[in-house]
């Protein structure tokens, strides 16, 4: 049912997208959005070796043990009743 649009369907989301921005607006959405499309492309082609890198660094690495922490010694005090009048 969702899965492809007819050209109907389209026609109308087209219509609907120059009516809310003004036909103006459109060329400028539909360049910023090829640019944010190519630039995503570019960094998922340039991005998995860089990432396989950085996780076989980090697997390299020691890994750090945590010292036990020491708790500062508790003062107790006795505290004198106070009677209320």
């Amino acid at each position: 049912m969702f899965g492809r649009f007819g050209w109907a369907e389209i026609l109308v989301i087209v219509v609907l997208v120059v009516i809310l921005f003004g036909h103006n607006k459109v060329p400028g959405m539909m360049k910023n959005l090829a640019d944010g499309l190519n630039i995503f492309k570019k960094e998922l082609k340039d991005g998995a070796p860089k990432a396989e890198e950085k996780v076989a660094e980090v697997q390299k690495k020691p890994t750090v043990k945590k010292k036990p922490v020491k708790k500062a010694p508790v003062k107790v005090t006795k505290k004198k009743a106070v009677s209320k009048k």
